[in-house]
């Protein structure tokens, strides 16, 4: 089974990625984690840089786990959910995890963009987890 993780370095990635390393125990198979950023003048070189150490970070857990897995880091202008959803077809996934956060009562309203566009345009199932408080 190959399983795809949307990554952020926030309590909602943390969630995903705990929940992704549940599901790699429990079905077995390699995991794949995904973070992305449009770059550009979005972010500058010292987040790029923040991130970098934080997937090092990701990749040592897993490796101590001993989780088969992959870390994808995109900078190349797309938004979060078209290079999850473009990974996760070029990969074959079997399924996508992300992370949601909580919103306000007008928040509600609306789901984030990127997790919208995830759930509708995924072609392999969606998990959805929502960090403790």
């Amino acid at each position: 089974m190959k399983i795809v993780v949307g990554y952020i370095k926030s309590a909602e990635g943390t969630a995903a990625l705990d929940q992704a390393i549940e599901e790699v125990r429990q079905r077995g198979g390699e995991l794949i984690v995904v973070h992305s950023m449009e770059g550009g003048d979005k972010e500058d070189a010292e987040e790029v840089l923040a991130y970098r150490e934080e997937l090092e970070r990701v990749r040592q857990r897993l490796t101590a786990l001993d989780i088969s897995h992959d870390v994808h880091e995109f900078v190349r202008g797309q938004t979060p959910s078209e290079d999850l959803i473009q990974c996760a077809t070029e990969e074959d996934a079997d399924l996508i995890i992300i992370g949601l956060r909580r919103r306000s009562t007008v928040g509600k309203l609306l789901l984030g963009s990127n997790a919208l566009e995830i759930l509708l345009d995924a072609k392999c199932p969606v998990l959805a987890v929502k960090a403790t408080r």
